[in-house]
């Protein structure tokens, strides 16, 4: 087992952690439930509030909500990989569950925009800058 916090025995030899995992930050799991809710919640109304969305517009939100969803993933689980699973596992699973809810379809395409957003936002979490000395990783 490495020296140091727990956290870091896994990844790299020497205890550091590996290029696509940083020590987990169990706070960031509260943000990542919030997004998670939301995005459910949004998708089970047949009227969303405002106008509808067209496509460009439609796409771009699915892109931020997941980018916002895995960021917080990749923080709260220290790894890129598992965040952007389980981000896109919760898109598919909730593209199927509009399909069931009037007034909504299921869209590959939208699911594509969502997976999109995961690997940029699970990237963000942990790249360049992230994990640094003095960087607490609270949210």
């Amino acid at each position: 087992m490495g020296r140091g916090h727990p956290d870091r025995t896994r990844g790299a030899p020497g205890g550091r952690p590996g290029p696509l995992s940083r020590p987990a930050r169990p706070g960031w799991w509260i943000p990542a439930l919030l997004i998670m809710g939301t995005i459910w919640w949004l998708s089970s109304g047949s009227d969303t509030p405002g106008p509808p969305l067209t496509h460009p517009l439609d796409w771009a939100a699915h892109f931020l909500a997941y980018l916002a969803l895995a960021f917080t993933l990749a923080r709260a689980t220290g790894r890129r990989g598992l965040a952007v699973v389980i981000a896109a596992w919760f898109g598919a699973s909730d593209e199927v569950h509009q399909a069931f809810v009037p007034g909504r379809d299921a869209g590959l395409s939208d699911w594509l925009f969502d997976l999109a957003g995961a690997g940029v936002g699970a990237w963000l979490a942990l790249g360049r800058g992230a994990g640094r000395k003095g960087d607490d990783g609270t949210p």
